[in-house]
């Protein structure tokens, strides 16, 4: 297979005008599209988290009001959950990839595809209506009766923002489930996939299946809100904690939502830079499923301290150190991956190590929650934001980062700097650390979360956490700046600047529009690095 460089007809420049990217079908234009939304949404809920950090750096509150504080955290919740965190892997690295990495010219729907990128950005500009019209102060959980009682704020249009974006996430999950069944090259067979594709699969059930419970759900506060209807609020006959159940039924997995592809991206991270294959490929597959049905079996441990039985608890406590079997498979057989592997510190591999040291972090926290006494212990202090964000945030955004640019010269055909790329995985997580760690601390010794004032002996710890994320702002601001930097000025990429294998990389850099100049043929195991077939290095 020969390594061109740039060819002349290729996605980037079949048709430069708005109109030909607004009407595109093309599955590599669409996460593009999508690639700047989440830019947008991620700099907003980012710019909320520096007024909270700043207004954290001193025990008194005086940067913003109890109110206006409320408003700060409830937004930036729901911009990095709903509009970043959620979509950011699936429907930009997914979108791209998913086709290529199976020999398909495109995804079963392409029209579907476009369409759930308008879904996507209609839903957050009734969000971004909410926050410039007053913002949303019930929390990103939309707990009632904050949401249908006791706020003032703009809690319809932005519960009708995630009521319409939720038709994103399914339309994508459907389209990949088709696509993957339907549309492997031949020689694809379920055990040539690459664990990308496995974890696209496991987490594009869980949109099918999650995601109505959450619509419905939103919509049911909103009808509460107009109609005084009495699902949740006690005072006409709700139950509160209904909402709670149904929230959560959707929220838990939706949390594996945001994870489960950073998975898939760590094992394409950890394979190519080790060139080995994956230890234990057949075990990490099936883990990735396992964690989408198990997902939705341990809901209630959100709940421990909100009236449920104890019997309840007892059995969502078991269920929920059993979720983390799983979760324990993956990061063990990544470990035995790199285990006399030839590992090449490039920076996609920096950014894979960082994802599994924050991901083994907040999952060994997530072992306290999920034990009855120490969870009503650290219940809504600091202890639950740390373990949330190294979950979510660490290990989502590390594996987005590192997926982004191990892909990078494949989607833009060109290469960035890589001594600035490795300072910025190192910022990052520095960064990341110095800003979350001490909240652990901070919630074992009884810290409230979603409060603008403390007591005076947390500060020093909550200064610590504002100058994390003050050196963590810098580490994601470097990428967004040489990325771009690289679309003009950046080498030209060759096929397999890596020399990885997988079908992504037998085809140019950037793809032509239908992906292959001719139909491949798969006739190598996943990650055979010992393989004639695949491409030699570059």
């Amino acid at each position: 297979m020969t390594t061109a460089l740039v060819p002349a007809r290729h996605y980037l420049n079949d048709g430069y005008g708005i109109k030909s990217w607004l009407l595109t079908r093309d599955h590599k234009r669409i996460a593009l599209l999508y690639l700047a939304g989440v830019t947008f949404f991620f700099f907003i809920g980012g710019a909320f988290a520096v007024l909270i950090r700043l207004e954290l750096a001193t025990p008194v509150g005086d940067l913003v009001s109890d109110e206006t504080y409320n408003k700060l955290f409830t937004m930036h919740g729901v911009m990095m959950v709903f509009f970043f965190l959620i979509p950011a892997i699936p429907s930009v690295l997914g979108n791209f990839l998913v086709p290529i990495m199976i020999g398909a010219k495109d995804l079963a729907f392409p029209k579907l595809n476009l369409a759930s990128w308008y879904i996507y950005m209609l839903g957050a500009a009734f969000t971004t209506y909410a926050i410039v019209t007053g913002g949303l102060d019930t929390g990103w959980t939309f707990y009632t009766p904050f949401s249908t009682v006791a706020s003032t704020s703009a809690v319809i249009p932005a519960a009708l923002g995630i009521f319409i974006t939720g038709f994103s996430s399914i339309l994508t999950g459907l389209n990949f489930i088709v696509t993957i069944h339907r549309m492997r090259a031949p020689g694809m067979t379920w055990f040539r996939l690459p664990l990308f594709i496995w974890s696209h699969y496991a987490t594009s059930l869980i949109m099918v299946l999650g995601t109505p419970v959450l619509a419905i759900t939103i919509l049911l506060v909103a009808a509460e809100r107009v109609f005084h209807f009495g699902f949740f609020d006690p005072a006409v006959g709700g139950d509160p904690v209904l909402f709670q159940h149904l929230f959560w039924f959707y929220s838990h997995p939706a949390v594996y939502i945001m994870i489960l592809p950073a998975m898939g991206v760590i094992s394409e991270l950890i394979a190519a830079f080790c060139r080995k294959p994956v230890y234990g490929y057949p075990f990490v597959a099936f883990a990735s499923l396992a964690i989408a049905v198990l997902g939705f079996l341990v809901w209630a441990h959100h709940m421990f301290v909100a009236g449920i039985s104890v019997y309840a608890a007892m059995i969502f406590s078991i269920l929920s150190f059993l979720v983390a079997i799983p979760s324990a498979v993956k990061v063990f057989n990544w470990t035995a991956t790199m285990y006399k592997g030839s590992v090449s510190w490039q920076t996609p591999m920096l950014y894979a190590i960082g994802f599994i040291g924050l991901f083994t972090i907040g999952g060994l926290t997530g072992l306290f929650l999920a034990a009855v006494g120490l969870d009503i212990h650290v219940t809504d202090t600091y202890f639950i934001v740390a373990h949330f964000h190294y979950i979510m945030v660490g290990g989502t955004i590390m594996a987005y980062l590192g997926g982004l640019h191990y892909w990078w010269p494949k989607i833009s055909g060109r290469l960035y700097n890589e001594w600035l790329a490795k300072v910025s995985a190192l910022v990052i997580f520095v960064g990341f650390n110095l800003t979350f760690f001490p909240q652990f601390i901070l919630g074992y010794l009884g810290m409230p979360r979603r409060y603008h004032a403390y007591p005076p002996e947390f500060q020093v710890l909550n200064v610590l956490s504002s100058a994390g994320a003050s050196i963590l702002g810098v580490g994601y601001l470097l990428p967004m700046m040489y990325l771009t930097w690289s679309l003009r000025y950046g080498r030209l990429a060759s096929a397999n600047p890596w020399g990885a294998v997988g079908l992504e990389w037998n085809t140019t850099s950037p793809p032509p529009t239908a992906n292959f100049a001719e139909p491949p043929e798969v006739t190598w195991e996943a990650y055979d690095y010992g393989s004639p077939a695949v491409v030699e290095h570059v």
